[in-house]
């Protein structure tokens, strides 16, 4: 294993390398191989990029024909018919069936790309500065997003104050049952020194943040909260959308009504970088051409993969069979957490999004380290890196779901004996 252009040349930046030490050589469904012929199951997917798995075939054949055909890979936003193919069928099989007008609005390749778009959109939109993140959120490391990204690791780079952001508790974090009423009646208060924010920027899912999930109701009352100030509701789905919950977006039979939607990540379906957010027509008029761009926005072989990505949605066999693999996860999670009933530890998730919280950052580095020595990949997350995150593919066999949940296991208790 030759790391030796890495490490002389590369940044001291990297990281997921070094809780992988390996050169790996190609991909395939869930599974990566590295050079020395080793096979490792993905439990991390690329930070939840790779929805679809590793080179899917009918994506890979679609891509192949794209560019054997001189197909238009960058375009800007000029107007390509690979671009049209993407939108056309994105308003067929997403926007349509749930009486959505949304415009879709592409900008550079990332997740927070996607986020800065839309806090400068709802600025823009309402007059106002501030947006209201909360506790454990995660939405960019660029100096927007990273304002409102509540991880100190991540926020104390900045270099620079992270401002116009008003930070309350997430539902499940302290103080996040009483948090959205007592700001409410702030805002009603004339000498609280309040005044009401552009936005809520919220997740549905905090992947990030220690897959912390947002009931229902509580999403409501942010959304209220928001319409009654007249301030935007966004929802960021950028990790836990794109099918990772069990339906297209993670808040699917909510009843809700984002007035924007970021998306990114699994959108490209083949690993290749898109980003792209959804805005209320009335929202989106308050744009003016060319007042937000990126070089990169036209991205040729993401709408040609993307497309092909949809086709997943237009078969209920398919979610359905997220819905049942979360399940097994869920389900042996619980079982592992009470085999070890004096540690307190906690199962949460939805769908293929699933975590076991052990309240041990450290436990769970070894842990890290045991799953690779032994072919599984997953990253922890939360705060500390207390909880164990799993997002496979969505596509992965039943084999290798299995294997990789027993590898797991197997490494949980090992690690435990390493304490």
């Amino acid at each position: 294993m030759d790391t030796a252009a890495f490490e002389n040349h590369e940044s001291e930046i990297r990281g997921y390398c070094r809780n992988y030490p390996t050169v790996f050589a190609s991909a395939s469904g869930a599974r990566q191989v590295d050079e020395e012929g080793r096979s490792y199951i993905d439990f991390f997917a690329g930070a939840g990029v790779l929805n679809f798995g590793h080179n899917h075939p009918a994506m890979k054949k679609a891509l192949i024909e794209f560019l054997e055909a001189d197909g238009v890979a960058h375009s800007l936003d000029t107007y390509t018919t690979t671009k049209r193919d993407f939108v056309e069928r994105f308003h067929e099989v997403v926007l349509a069936p749930r009486g959505m007008d949304h415009r879709l609005q592409f900008m550079g390749p990332t997740g927070s790309n996607a986020v800065e778009a839309a806090m400068k959109l709802a600025r823009a939109a309402t007059g106002r500065r501030e947006v209201v993140a909360f506790s454990h959120g995660f939405h960019g490391m660029t100096l927007g997003s990273l304002a409102a990204t509540a991880n100190d690791a991540f926020r104390r780079w900045a270099g620079v104050p992270l401002e116009n952001i008003l930070r309350l508790p997430f539902e499940t974090a302290p103080g996040g049952d009483t948090a959205l009423a007592e700001y409410a009646a702030a805002l009603k208060d004339p000498s609280s020194g309040l005044l009401p924010p552009a936005a809520f920027l919220v997740e549905v899912v905090q992947a990030e943040g220690g897959v912390n999930v947002a009931s229902p109701d509580w999403l409501h009352q942010v959304q209220d909260l928001a319409r009654e100030h007249g301030a935007l509701f966004i929802i960021d789905d950028i990790q836990a959308g794109i099918g990772r919950t069990g339906s297209y977006f993670s808040f699917d039979g909510m009843g809700l009504d984002p007035d924007i939607i970021t998306l990114a990540k699994g959108l490209g379906g083949f690993g290749t970088p898109i980003a792209m957010n959804l805005n209320k027509p009335e929202v989106d008029r308050h744009w003016s051409p060319g007042a937000h761009t990126g070089t990169f926005r036209g991205q040729g072989l993401s709408f040609v993969a993307g497309k092909v990505a949809l086709d997943f949605f237009t078969d209920d066999a398919f979610l359905e069979g997220v819905l049942e693999k979360g399940e097994q996860m869920r389900a042996r999670l619980q079982a592992i957490a009470d085999a070890h009933p004096d540690r307190g530890w906690e199962v949460r998730g939805r769908g293929m999004m699933q975590a076991l919280d052990t309240d041990d950052g450290a436990l769970n580095a070894r842990l890290q380290r045991e799953c690779f020595d032994r072919g599984l990949l997953f990253g922890p997350c939360g705060s500390g890196g207390r909880v164990i995150k799993l997002i496979p593919p969505l596509i992965i066999e039943p084999d290798d779901l299995a294997e990789g949940l027993d590898i797991l296991e197997a490494a949980i208790a090992a690690a435990l004996e390493e304490a």
